[in-house]
């Protein structure tokens, strides 16, 4: 697989309490990525309800689509989704998750959690797929998941953009018209829909996590060069 430089959107999320759960946003807010399938909108991470020794890593790309542009969206095949997870506390990745879409079967890839052989920039596709999922059509009923054969679930398809956020009054806050938000306020991503990849992890794929309950999780997109 040939290198992947080159990156194109990050997000950050600092010490991720590992019994809560943290997110970052960001919707269109740098220029050279706006429009374009490696425009990242949301990173959440959190402990998975269902089983408390998994957590749950989403990442939401495409934001802000009508749902008549998400009847035909469709993941990248030129990108990487990548889980950027530092578990010593250095602020440099430890461990990657990498997701590449295949156009040809429309499925998605998953690879690692695995140690990179690079950081930083440069990027290439670790070891074997752990877990493989059919992307779910829009307007399907419920979520086609998969097991990998490390225990990692995966889904990966279009979704309802899950972020809040009331534009409206923020600009009014910011200008100096108002002094505090609305409850309850108002939208501005109602209707909106993301391309969504969502991973349950088991922590035992994780490191030495035990000792300090946090790490450190950023989300990068990176286009083939």
């Amino acid at each position: 697989m040939k290198q992947k430089k080159l990156v194109i959107a990050a997000l950050a999320l600092g010490a991720v309490i590992l019994g809560g759960m943290i997110y970052a946003a960001d919707h269109i807010d740098a220029p050279s990525v706006t429009g374009q399938t490696t425009d990242i909108t949301d990173l959440y991470v959190y402990r998975s309800p269902e089983n408390t020794n998994n957590l749950v890593f989403v990442a939401d790309v495409q934001g802000l689509m009508s749902p008549t542009a998400t009847a035909s969206a469709k993941f990248d095949q030129n990108n990487i989704i990548e889980f950027n997870i530092d578990n010593t506390g250095d602020k440099v990745e430890d461990l990657v998750i990498q997701c590449k879409y295949d156009l040809a079967s429309n499925s998605m890839y998953v690879f690692g959690p695995i140690a990179p052989s690079a950081t930083g920039l440069t990027s290439k596709l670790q070891g074997n797929p752990t877990a493989k999922v059919a992307v779910t059509p829009y307007g399907a009923s419920a979520a086609i998941s998969a097991t990998g054969t490390t225990g990692i679930k995966v889904f990966a398809g279009p979704r309802d953009d899950p972020f809040y956020f009331d534009l409206g009054q923020y600009n009014k806050i910011v200008t100096g018209a108002a002094t505090s938000f609305n409850n309850p306020g108002t939208d501005a991503v109602a209707g909106t829909n993301v391309m969504s990849v969502v991973l349950e992890v088991p922590k035992s794929l994780l490191g030495n996590i035990a000792a300090t309950n946090t790490i450190n999780v950023w989300l990068k997109t990176k286009k083939k060069n």
